[in-house]
């Protein structure tokens, strides 16, 4: 069996001996080279070179042209290698920008060890996920407690990049299911029977991010009347999920920057450096890109913590999931209340899937749960009309564009259920068809067909 190479660039001979010597150590095989042609010539005589850990400067600029330019031509010739940057802390924006090019992680000189290792084996890792065979939870499991169809691409992710280390990002409108999907990644990985650290950082204050993150001494500042662990301590050899960190402000960006990239920190009063020992996963419902283009968040840490950018769709765009999510809706506020078993009714769900949901599937959830409660338990299934009744998005009727007063003879309702009708019967039945010819919503065909009787 080809033993796979690791290739490292760098014009610093000591840099290349020493990463050479701790990698070797390490179980990995090592190619060097001090330039960018010695590179490239690597790179096309060694097939099995699955990693380059390259340097971003070969000469005395400091532009960091050169590594960029490497990196672009590693992309074309292997765009299957993933490359790791390595630069100094005053220099990161060369990382950031190699990021931009097509780089999988960076690394900041003088390097840790322990953080080196653990970066290029979640590159591996990552690189080769199509291997990994691990499953996506039961629907019995914990969490949402059902798989939605329209989320397949998800769960693919979710089971090929959980068991590595790599950071996740996971983004979407409020209610998505975020927080879920944090949990499944969590349950999956190596660090499952570690804790899952749930931290709002909409919540904590700039003047307060450094006490709930890292901790403080009792005594070090005015109200430090206590020792007070913090979340990343309490999240030890587990899952930190960092939810809303679009809210979190500059000067607490930078802090959390610095734990995430160096893996290390320190409690407010106490001068020992501390390790992390976290999986790291963050979520928002803002455009962190436009963010960054506004200066409102930092390009490093969106690279930082955007290694895997895991994106859910707002319920809208997705009705195929409402019948699978009102069934478990259901099931679970019948149990949860005791009563007996019910169902939706076709019309129901046909009504559900054509509402907005701006609060996604918490808002669902609640609608659901409401008219169970209100539902007579000896009435049968649950009714359109019921769910209708209260519903934030109760419509007003809409008339059909193209029926107006005076048009042809009989009464503007006869022509308004002539026209249905017709439709209707031009179509099959077919009423997603109905409504986009006669240019309404579904769920106001739905009410003007059981106004005509239809």
């Amino acid at each position: 069996m080809i033993k796979k190479v690791i290739l490292i660039v760098d014009d610093d001979k000591q840099i290349r001996l020493t990463l050479k010597s701790i990698l070797e150590r390490n179980g990995y095989e090592v190619a060097l080279a001090e330039e960018p042609k010695a590179a490239i010539q690597v790179i096309w005589d060694v097939p099995a070179v699955d990693l380059v850990l390259m340097d971003m400067n070969y000469s005395r600029a400091t532009d960091g042209e050169e590594g960029l330019t490497l990196l672009k031509q590693i992309m074309v010739f292997r765009p299957d290698v993933p490359c790791i940057l390595m630069t100094a802390w005053g220099s990161i924006d060369l990382a950031v920008q190699g990021m931009r090019a097509g780089a999988f992680d960076f690394i900041t000189k003088p390097w840790d060890n322990g953080v080196l290792l653990e970066r290029i084996e979640t590159a591996r890792q990552i690189q080769n996920s199509k291997s990994i065979n691990s499953k996506f939870p039961s629907p019995t499991g914990e969490g949402l407690g059902v798989r939605l169809p329209s989320l397949s691409e998800i769960y693919s992710t979710v089971s090929r990049v959980a068991p590595t280390n790599a950071p996740v990002l996971i983004t979407g409108e409020s209610g998505t299911g975020k927080e879920i999907i944090a949990e499944a990644i969590h349950r999956q990985s190596r660090r499952a029977h570690g804790p899952f650290v749930k931290v709002n950082l909409g919540g904590i204050s700039t003047s307060l991010f450094e006490s709930e993150m890292f901790g403080h001494k009792k005594g070090s500042f005015t109200d430090a009347t206590s020792d007070r662990i913090g979340r990343f301590e309490l999240a030890k050899s587990g899952t930190i999920f960092l939810d809303e960190i679009g809210e979190l402000s500059l000067a607490s960006q930078v802090k959390l920057l610095r734990v995430l990239q160096d893996q290390t920190y320190e409690v407010l009063g106490d001068s020992h450096t501390r390790r992390t020992d976290v999986r790291v996963v963050c979520a928002t419902n803002a455009d962190l890109q436009t963010m960054v283009g506004e200066h409102t968040f930092r390009e490093d840490l969106f690279y930082r913590i955007n290694l895997i950018n895991l994106h859910l769709p707002p319920l809208r765009e997705r009705s195929e999931d409402i019948p699978l999510l009102v069934e478990h809706f259901l099931r679970k506020a019948c149990l949860a209340n005791k009563v007996p078993a019910i169902s939706a009714s076709e019309d129901a769900i046909a009504y559900l899937q054509t509402l907005p949901f701006p609060g996604n599937i918490r808002e669902l959830k609640n609608l659901v749960e409401r008219t169970l409660l209100m539902h007579d338990p000896n009435a049968g299934q649950l009714t359109a009309a019921e769910f209708q009744a209260l519903s934030p998005h109760r419509h007003e009727d809409e008339d059909l564009p193209f029926i107006t007063e005076g048009a042809g003879s009989g009464s503007l309702s006869s022509l308004e259920r002539s026209a249905i009708a017709a439709c209707i019967q031009k179509h099959k039945g077919n009423l997603s068809l109905v409504a986009k010819e006669l240019g309404i919503s579904r769920g106001a065909l739905y009410r003007k067909i059981e106004k005509h009787g239809l």
